[in-house]
């Protein structure tokens, strides 16, 4: 398997983008719903899966991407090609506020796992599979990390990291305690589990959850302050609610607080 060399340049803060430049017949794939921009020269076409594997058949390349619906994708990805002479660029954007991480894939031996909505982009080549769990601990209560997604292959791919991203390098034997939705991704000889957190007060009282996750290295592991499904939570609880009145900032007027501050919602 041999991926696509491609360059790249991440711009932004929070918000960020990956610009790629793409030389001549270069490719990269993309999940569906991250494009940003592209130059002229760029040809985009949908793809069953993530076009890595050419020679396996219409039914072979039916049997892997329908591996991905069980991570909750789409059967289809997106592929860029640059068709002209001379280099094009082509853009994808983060889906929510946080940090995209380049992952090098020759620097890990070949293999990275990530949670199932982290992948941004790859160069072509790059296969994005799935992970499944060989625990069944892992199966029942994993929650957002029971199923993940591998990438494999010698090229770049990308992933997303909502919030503020932490890097922590896990020597032989450590252990590292995560919220399981607070994972982004980590090397393959990181060992991942799941651990009930105990305590009569935690489980009934405490507000995380009943389980975390259990991450002991040696390996490198990529962590999110703010994972997708906490953001999505957190604007539903505030959205107005049917028939009811919203968590307003605080005008002590109500409405016509609202209404003098600027929210002129009718």
């Amino acid at each position: 398997m041999t991926a696509h060399e491609i360059d790249y340049t991440i711009y932004g803060e929070e918000m960020q983008y990956v610009e790629i430049e793409l030389d001549p017949q270069e490719g990269v794939v993309a999940e569906a719903g991250s494009f940003m921009m592209m130059d002229d020269g760029i040809k985009m076409e949908t793809i069953f899966g993530d076009g890595s594997q050419k020679d396996t058949g219409f039914l072979g390349k039916i049997l892997g991407a329908g591996k991905r619906i069980l991570t909750g994708e789409s059967l289809f990805m997106t592929a860029f090609y640059n068709v002209l002479s001379g280099k094009r660029k082509v853009s994808f954007a983060s889906p929510y506020p946080g940090k995209i991480i380049p992952i090098d894939l020759t620097e890990y031996r070949g293999k990275f796992i990530c949670q199932k909505d982290a992948f941004l982009c790859a160069a072509k080549g790059v296969s994005i599979g799935i992970e499944f769990s060989k625990r069944l601990g892992r199966g029942f209560f994993g929650g957002e990390g029971f199923i993940m997604q591998k990438l494999e292959g010698d090229g770049m791919a990308f992933v997303h990291a909502g919030g503020t991203m932490a890097r922590k390098v896990l020597q032989p034997g450590e252990v590292l305690r995560v919220d399981t939705g607070c994972i982004v991704g980590f090397t393959q000889d990181v060992d991942y589990d799941i651990e009930f957190i105990g305590g009569i007060r935690n489980t009934i009282f405490g507000g995380e959850g009943l389980f975390y996750a259990k991450l002991q290295g040696p390996g490198i592991v990529y962590i999110q302050s703010l994972p997708f499904s906490r953001l999505a939570g957190r604007v539903l609880a505030s959205a107005p609610q049917a028939g009811g009145k919203d968590k307003g900032e605080g005008s002590i007027l109500g409405g016509l607080g609202d209404l003098l501050d600027g929210d002129n919602r009718f």
